[in-house]
C-alpha cells in the first residue's frame, strides 16, 4: 500500500470501530451500515484528494450530505437538525441526532476541527454551487445571530414537551423539513446579497456554537510554513471562510472557522500550507 493511502485507510478503521462499537453496543444493525457507509466515503474523498482529483470533497459533500438529508431525514423521519439533538437529550436517550451531534459536532471537532462544514452539511452541500465561492465582500460583524440562534432552538421542543403535544415524533419531523427549508431561503438570499456562499455558515448557522470552541483544539489543521510563506496573498483570496491561514498560531483570525477544503494548500505558490 502507498503511503499517501495510509490515512484514508486509517480515517476508515476510526469509522469501522465506531460503527461496530455502536452496533454491539446498542444492538441495531443500522449503526454498522450508517458509520460504515459515512467513513468509506471520507475515506474514498481523501484518497481521491490524495490522488489530486480536484473535486474530491465535493464528492464526499454531495455522498454523505444527501445521504444525511435524503435518507436519515425525509426516509427514515429523524431530525438531525439541533432541534432534533434537543429532543433526545431531553428524553435522555442516546439515540440518532444525540449520536451524530456527539461525534461530528461536539467531540468529533476535536480531532477534524469543522470537517463537518467543508465535508458533510447538507446546507453547505446546497450553497458551495452558488457562484461566490471567495467572499467578495469584507467580514460582517454578525457572529452574534447564530448564539441568539442556537438559544432560541429550544423553544419549540421545550414547548413541545410542555404542551404535552401527541405524536412528538411526526412533530419533529415537519420541524426538520420547515427547519431545512427555512434554512436553504435565508442561505440562498445571504449568499446573493453579501456575495458569499458561506454566509450562512458565518453568521446564522447555530451549529457553530458547538463547533468553534472545539475546533480551536483540533488535531487536524491547516498548518503554515511562515519562513516559507511569501505572503502573496494568495491563500487569503481563495478561503470561503476568510480564515488566516498565513499564520501558524491557533489563535490567528478566524482560525476556529477552517473547514479543512484545503483551497489554500492547492493555492500557495511555495507549498508553505500543508
Amino acid at each position: 500500500m502507498s503511503k499517501k493511502y495510509f490515512m484514508p485507510v486509517v480515517l476508515f478503521v476510526i469509522f469501522e470501530a465506531i460503527a461496530v462499537s455502536l452496533w454491539l453496543t446498542k444492538d441495531n444493525l443500522f449503526y454498522l451500515f450508517n458509520f460504515t457507509y459515512i467513513g468509506g466515503c471520507l475515506a474514498a474523498g481523501l484518497a481521491l484528494f490524495v490522488s489530486g482529483k480536484s473535486h474530491a470533497r465535493r464528492f464526499v459533500q454531495l455522498a454523505v450530505g444527501s445521504y444525511m438529508l435524503v435518507y436519515l431525514g425525509l426516509v427514515c423521519g429523524e431530525n438531525m437538525q439541533l432541534e432534533g439533538f434537543w429532543y433526545y437529550l431531553f428524553l435522555g436517550t442516546f439515540e440518532a441526532a444525540a449520536i451524530h451531534y456527539a461525534i461530528a459536532k461536539i467531540f468529533g471537532p476535536l480531532l477534524f476541527g469543522r470537517g463537518w462544514c467543508g465535508y458533510a452539511c447538507w446546507t453547505a452541500m446546497v450553497l458551495d454551487f452558488l457562484p461566490y465561492r471567495q467572499p467578495q465582500k469584507p467580514r460582517a460583524r454578525l457572529g452574534a445571530v447564530r448564539c441568539i440562534l442556537f438559544a432560541a432552538s429550544l423553544l419549540p421542543v421545550l414547548w413541545l414537551f410542555h404542551s404535552g403535544a401527541e405524536d412528538l415524533e411526526r412533530t419533529m419531523f415537519l420541524l426538520f423539513i420547515g427547519g431545512n427549508l427555512l434554512y436553504y431561503t435565508v442561505g440562498v438570499l445571504l449568499a446573493f446579497f453579501m456575495k458569499d456562499n458561506r454566509a450562512f455558515c458565518k453568521y446564522i448557522c447555530p451549529i457553530t456554537v458547538f463547533l468553534k470552541p472545539m475546533s480551536y483544539f483540533s488535531a487536524l489543521r491547516i498548518h503554515c510554513n511562515e519562513e516559507a510563506c511569501i505572503h502573496c496573498g494568495k491563500c487569503l483570496r481563495v478561503c470561503p471562510m476568510d480564515v488566516e491561514v498565513n499564520r501558524e498560531s491557533r489563535s490567528r483570525k478566524y482560525g476556529t472557522e477552517c473547514i479543512l477544503c484545503y483551497e489554500c494548500v492547492k493555492a500557495c505558490p511555495v507549498k508553505a500550507l500543508r
